[in-house]
């Protein structure tokens, strides 16, 4: 049952579109998911699911219901993320590059911060920020699923990056919370949760949020911000309001031809945001609104917004950002306390001379980090995850973490227990090996990186025979 208040200011807003829209409630949703390019170029995938593109992200793909990806083995090593399709229309509008500086500001559960790690490549630096301590270890989890080693989960408001950060980011997306109502159809409890209060508290909060990311922007950078809802409030609302506040900043077009979307049907309506004057409201239509009656996913709403003062750089001058604090300084690979590590390395590694990758070593307690090169000071900050988990040392020995078997490739691993799903036998050891079993294997002692289809998917160590399962109790299927 939709709130009855909602119905009509969609009625109001909608017009004859508004039956069309009233019965997208009716129909199934549609389901996604988004391959990892961190892994693969979804080559594998036809095998085991029926897809079909997403015309807004090259890496999307839908699934056909009798699909069950989220069980699939696959999924454990990180391969793909399920995600809902419009919200995969968003991290294309930040026109991430490698090598840049990224903040996903409201980033739980993790669905648009694991594509961000997916265009960069391994490359720059992304900052996964989520203020819930229940969501922040979800996103990490998830962060860690899909081998995004050039990431930092952050649980901290937005106003205290923002006192750490400032000007320091090429691309910013806040993806903010929201009243939800692009998601009444798939989460019911979200109807009995919503009302016109609400939707106004929302949108007083994404102002706020808004006016901290663009603290922490570069000049020239962009933002590019979103929701999950209808609300005129909290979308043309949000984007005019901030643009009020913020002349620095403009309004940039998205291309919806190129997302296959149909012609003007898709755009900001000028008219939803009366308080907006007429060189804003000129410009609103230039933001993206995806609505369930017209395409294949959830509502959704996006704006890109660019800083448009260079004048802080100058002509010809280079735009070097500095956190405050300045840089993570770690530890040198040379110090006495990561022997363990790098004898670790040299039994295990293929190429044991070649380091594993440039970055910073920090250690926590027993636990070994790699950050990204030019790793700011994380001092302070409420950090869950401040780079790639290599594993623990443990007085004279290293035991590696599952986050390095499933960031690491399998080439770089000496010693591989490699399994195929195509053959019976061998994917009933897959599942032996996800339930935490352990199964006879003829070799030599030491660690070995489990595979399945030649993609990570955890460690095991052989001894007399036997290979000891290292997959991780808490996601054990057994």
């Amino acid at each position: 049952m939709l709130p009855e208040k909602f119905t009509e200011r969609m009625q109001n807003m909608l017009g004859a579109e508004f039956e069309d829209f009233l019965r997208s409630f009716e129909r199934d949703n549609y389901q996604a998911l988004r391959v990892n390019p961190l892994k693969s170029q979804g080559e594998a995938l036809d095998k085991y699911f029926n897809l079909t593109h997403v015309s807004w992200e090259e890496s999307g793909y839908y699934y056909a219901r009798e699909d069950q990806p989220g069980k699939h083995p696959l999924h454990e090593a990180g391969v793909y993320y399920i995600q809902e399709p419009s919200a995969m229309a968003v991290v294309p509008l930040l026109s991430v590059q490698p090598g840049e500086k990224v903040l996903d500001l409201c980033a739980a559960p993790g669905g648009k911060s694991t594509q961000i790690a997916g265009y960069l490549q391994g490359r720059g630096l992304l900052v996964a920020n989520e203020i819930h301590p229940a969501r922040a270890k979800i996103l990490s989890e998830n962060i860690e699923r899909l081998g995004a080693s050039n990431a930092c989960v952050t649980n901290e408001e937005p106003t205290r990056l923002s006192e750490k950060f400032p000007g320091y980011f090429d691309k910013i997306l806040v993806d903010a919370p929201c009243s939800g109502e692009g998601m009444f159809r798939k989460n019911e409890a979200a109807c009995g949760e919503w009302s016109p209060e609400n939707v106004q508290l929302c949108a007083d909060r994404q102002d706020d949020i808004l006016d901290c990311a663009a603290k922490m922007l570069r000049p020239g950078g962009r933002i590019v911000y979103s929701t999950c809802t209808f609300a005129p409030a909290e979308n043309e609302g949000s984007v005019s309001r901030f643009l009020q506040r913020h002349p620095e900043f403009e309004l940039l077009p998205v291309d919806k031809e190129r997302m296959g979307l149909p012609a003007g049907k898709c755009d900001g309506r000028p008219e939803w945001c009366p308080e907006a004057d007429a060189e804003i409201a000129s410009v609103i239509h230039r933001t993206l609104r995806l609505w369930p009656h017209l395409v294949k996913g959830e509502g959704h709403f996006a704006a890109v917004l660019q800083n448009k003062e260079m004048s802080a750089i100058g002509e010809g001058v280079s735009y070097e950002p500095m956190a405050v604090g300045g840089m993570e300084r770690g530890i040198s690979s040379k110090d006495k306390s990561l022997e363990p590590w790098w004898s670790f390395w040299r039994d295990t590694a293929s190429t044991p001379d070649q380091q594993l990758k440039q970055g910073v070593f920090l250690r926590f307690g027993d636990n070994l980090y790699l950050a990204p090169d030019h790793m700011p000071s994380l001092k302070g900050l409420k950090v869950l995850r401040p780079g790639l988990q290599l594993g623990a040392i443990k007085k004279d020995r290293f035991e590696p973490s599952h986050a390095l078997a499933l960031a690491i490739s399998p080439n770089e691993i000496r010693h591989k227990c490699q399994f195929s799903l195509a053959d019976e036998e061998q994917a009933k050891l897959v599942s032996m090996y996800l339930n935490g079993q352990t199964f006879p294997l003829d070799g030599d002692k030491g660690w070995y990186l489990v595979t399945v289809d030649g993609y990570g998917l955890g460690w095991g160590k052989l001894a007399g025979g036997i290979l000891k399962n290292h997959y991780p109790k808490g996601l054990r299927k057994g």
